[in-house]
């Protein structure tokens, strides 16, 4: 049975793709990591501007789609300032390089113009220096070495740095990457345990510790389809997503993204996660020379999510979107179905028995007005449409609220307000291998359940990669009612 599902799903990757085996030009996806905060802030502001349009709910985006959005702020430089034509420059020498060959001519001109000192269509002076770099109209090939730091004092001082390498691979229509990271912390910051935003990483539970990611991909002229292992976001924030944070240590994914016109984009995921609950049927005790070892297995445990985005008018984002959690000997070809609503495919399943874990949620976001960002993003775990009349019941929703204006009344400044509210046991589920967790992280906001949160910043960026920042925090969290048991309703926020 485990290998007929296995062949199912084999089968259905290897038939969308040569379904999809079309005349395409150029359509190479590679993702740019969540964690380049300040690429990703740059676009925002761009957007925010009213210069580009993006769908800012659905992260991370690909290389070149961001080299396709810079090139969209350059036709429109007039209305750059000094420190915003700066980062554009910066970026450009990066993330031009995704163009195909013959789109480069105007790219090249762009950065003559501000002061390269050398044109051409692979112009070294005016591009990022790689500690590799190749690229033809076939192949392409980019590899780097990572390395970064970081000192955290108050009473006493934290550290914590990385290093490792990274490539990235095109070859026609086909993407490759990787990136391998060692890490190193004096104090673990990010368990899972605490209540912080730091990334999930701490596999081995010591403060040395490695992160692979990477993926393959292959695109077309209206989507992508790709096998990842990376962290992805989910819901428009400036201080955590309440949908998928993407906190948890990155696990493989399938991933389907689909913008077939300017009005409607579809996005899908389908996860394996890590229960970290021990499968004893599984289990085994083995013995060697150093004794006898109890070898253990985990349950395992699946995530199927996918993403509705509606455009009704320009700079106007209407998201819908359903996920589900299961458990089982292999993953689900319903739940490999992008299109489905999760919950109901699942009551005909599971049908007599317990069900798995379901969610839904909604995110609605508007750059209307220039240089603002309204958004509100809600999360459902459970809904019960009578308990809006009762007092002392409460649906299972996190909500979030909030708004980032830039550039206004000075260039640089920025001021953004965020209110996050979670009622208890929005992100707790009964069942331990159908948590919406993986390697115990939770994967919605980083408070989780029963908590609020105010977050005020007021942002200043005199120069390109220069950003001060001042802001406030008030969170508060609840009590877990999970680690006293009782009922499921009822419980005061």
């Amino acid at each position: 049975m485990v290998k007929e599902r296995r062949g199912v799903l084999f089968g259905l990757m290897l038939s969308f793709v040569l379904l999809l085996n079309v005349s395409v030009l150029h359509a190479q996806v590679a993702p740019q990591s969540v964690d380049n905060v300040g690429i990703y802030d740059f676009i925002d502001e761009l957007a925010n501007s009213g210069l580009i349009n993006v769908n800012s709910a659905i992260k991370p985006y690909s290389r070149l789609f961001i080299a396709k959005k810079l090139e969209e702020a350059y036709d429109q430089k007039d209305l750059l300032n000094i420190r915003q034509l700066k980062e554009l420059e910066f970026y450009l020498k990066d993330f031009r390089k995704e163009l195909p060959l013959e789109d480069d001519n105007e790219m090249s001109l762009f950065l003559w113009n501000i002061g390269s000192s050398q044109k051409g269509l692979i112009d070294t002076k005016s591009q990022r220096l790689d500690l590799f770099y190749y690229k033809d109209n076939l192949f392409s090939l980019t590899i780097n070495p990572i390395i970064g730091g970081e000192v955290l004092k108050n009473n006493e001082s934290v550290t914590y740095w990385k290093n490792g390498f990274e490539a990235r691979a095109y070859i026609g229509k086909w993407a490759f990457w990787a990136s391998l990271r060692d890490n190193h912390e004096s104090e673990l910051l990010g368990k899972p345990q605490y209540l912080t935003q730091r990334r999930g990483g701490h596999i081995k539970m010591g403060t040395d510790y490695s992160d692979m990611q990477g993926g393959i991909s292959y695109a077309w002229r209206w989507g992508d389809i790709s096998f990842r292992k990376d962290n992805f976001v989910w819901g428009n924030n400036y201080n955590g997503a309440n949908i998928f944070s993407g906190r948890a240590p990155s696990f493989m994914y399938l991933d389907l993204h689909i913008k077939p016109t300017d009005w409607f984009e579809f996005n899908y995921v389908h996860g394996w996660l890590n229960s970290m609950v021990v499968d004893s049927a599984r289990s085994y005790w083995v013995s060697n020379s150093y004794g006898d070892d109890y070898r253990e297995k985990y349950h395992r445990k699946y995530m199927a999510a996918n993403m509705y985005t509606f455009t009704p008018f320009k700079k106007f984002n209407v998201s819908i979107g359903n996920s589900i959690v299961y458990d089982d000997v292999a993953a689900n070809p319903a739940y490999l179905f992008p299109l489905f609503f999760y919950k109901s495919v699942d009551h005909s399943i599971t049908s007599g028995i317990d069900n798995m874990n379901s969610q839904m949620f909604f995110d609605i976001s508007s750059r209307n007005i220039k240089n603002t960002h309204l958004y509100v993003t809600l999360f459902c775990d459970e809904l019960s449409v009578s308990r809006f009349t009762k007092k002392d019941e409460w649906n299972f929703f996190s909500w979030k609220v909030g708004g980032k204006i830039t550039n206004v009344p000075i260039d640089n400044l920025s001021l953004t307000v965020e209110y996050t509210y979670s009622y208890p046991l929005t992100f707790q589920h009964y069942v331990p291998t159908t948590t919406f967790q993986s390697n115990r992280y939770n994967l919605g906001h980083y408070l989780t359940d029963n908590a609020r949160e105010w977050y005020v910043a007021l942002g200043y960026k005199p120069f390109r990669a220069t950003n001060i920042l001042l802001y406030y925090l008030d969170a508060v969290r609840g009590p877990d009612y999970t680690s006293v048991g009782g009922p499921r309703v009822g419980n005061p926020p």
